[in-house]
C-alpha cells in the first residue's frame, strides 16, 4: 500500500516535470557538473548564481531532507548522464520567499550528481535551500533548475536573504534586456566629452549610463535609474543587485543599432566609452547557466 502511494506521488511529480521540460532541459544541458557529489555542492555558488536562482523562484525555502527515493530509469526520462533523478521529501524549516505560503512538508524531483563510482551524495537530514515554484497539488513543488537545491550554509543563507531583500525593495534595479540608443557630445575643450547610453528593461523602466571625460582627468561614469541623470547617479557596487543586472546582462560591445544616428567619429567615441563601462564593471561571476 505504501509503495503504491509513493508511485502515485512520483507519477504526479513526473507530469509536472514534463510540463516544464523545455525550461529544465535548457538548464540541464548547460549547467556545469560539480567536482564532488556532496550535500554542500552548492556552497561555492557566486552572487550571480544565487541571484539567478532567487530571481526566477516564486518560492524560496529552507528545508531538511527527510527521505530520498531514487527513481527507476523508466520513470526518470531525460536525465543528463552523470545524474540520478530522486524523489525527495523534506520538512520546511522556514519560508524565505513566497506570498502564498508553503506546506510544512514538501516533495519534489531532484537530479543529483553522482561521483565517479556512480554513488549519490548523502542528502538525508541535510539542510538545504530550495528555489522552486508551486506544484499542481498541495505539498508538491518544482525546482526552477536542476541545481536549485543547494546547501543551507550560514553564509549562503545570508546572501540569499540579502538578494531577495534587494529584489523586492522599492526602487529595485529592473531586469536589463538590451541596449538602446547612444548619444555623444564633444565639449568645447579638446578631450572633453559626454556619452549617454540608454538601456532597455523588461518593464520599460528608464535606465541609462553616462560617461564623462575631462582633460587631464580619468573618465568617470555612472548609472541612473530614472528619467533624469543627477547626483543620484552612481557606479554600482560589485556584488550588488545593480551590478548583477548590468554586468550579467549587457553585451560586451555596443550594438551597431545603438549608434546608427551618430557620425563615424561620434560612434567610435561612444563605443570606446561603452567598453570603459564594461571593463569597469568586470566580468559576471556566474559559474552556472541561468535557469
Amino acid at each position: 500500500m505504501k509503495s503504491s502511494i509513493l508511485l502515485h506521488r512520483v507519477a504526479a511529480l513526473c507530469l509536472i516535470s514534463a510540463a516544464h521540460s523545455a525550461v529544465n532541459g535548457a538548464s540541464a544541458q548547460s549547467a556545469p557538473r560539480s567536482s564532488a557529489a556532496t550535500a554542500d555542492a552548492g556552497s561555492g555558488l557566486s552572487y550571480a548564481d544565487l541571484a539567478d536562482l532567487a530571481d526566477g523562484a516564486a518560492l524560496v525555502a529552507q528545508a531538511r531532507v527527510i527521505r530520498v527515493t531514487p527513481l527507476p530509469p523508466e520513470q526518470a526520462g531525460g536525465v543528463t548522464p552523470g545524474y540520478r533523478r530522486l524523489y525527495v521529501e523534506a520538512q520546511v524549516i522556514g519560508l524565505i520567499r513566497g506570498d502564498g505560503g508553503i506546506s510544512p512538508a514538501v516533495a519534489y524531483l531532484y537530479d543529483a550528481p553522482v561521483d565517479s563510482r556512480g554513488k549519490l551524495p548523502r542528502l538525508k537530514k541535510a539542510q538545504v535551500i530550495l528555489f522552486a515554484r508551486p506544484g499542481a497539488r498541495p505539498g508538491q513543488i518544482q525546482l526552477v533548475a536542476r541545481d536549485a537545491q543547494i546547501a543551507a550554509t550560514p553564509a549562503t543563507l545570508a546572501t540569499v536573504k540579502s538578494v531577495l531583500a534587494d529584489l523586492v525593495a522599492n526602487g529595485a534595479p529592473p531586469r536589463i534586456t538590451g541596449v538602446g540608443d547612444a548619444f555623444h557630445v564633444a565639449g568645447t575643450v579638446a578631450g572633453e566629452s559626454e556619452t549617454q547610453i540608454f538601456l532597455r528593461t523588461q518593464q520599460g523602466d528608464p535606465v541609462s549610463l553616462s560617461i564623462l571625460r575631462r582633460p587631464g582627468e580619468p573618465p568617470r561614469w555612472a548609472v541612473a535609474l530614472g528619467e533624469i541623470v543627477d547626483e543620484a547617479a552612481k557606479v554600482p557596487m560589485r556584488g550588488g543587485l545593480l551590478w548583477y543586472r548590468l554586468t550579467c546582462s549587457l553585451p560586451q560591445e555596443l550594438p551597431a543599432r545603438s549608434v546608427r544616428t551618430l557620425s563615424v567619429q561620434e560612434a567610435e567615441a561612444a563605443r570606446a566609452d561603452y567598453r570603459f563601462v564594461i571593463q569597469s564593471l568586470g566580468p559576471c561571476d556566474r559559474t552556472r547557466a541561468a535557469g
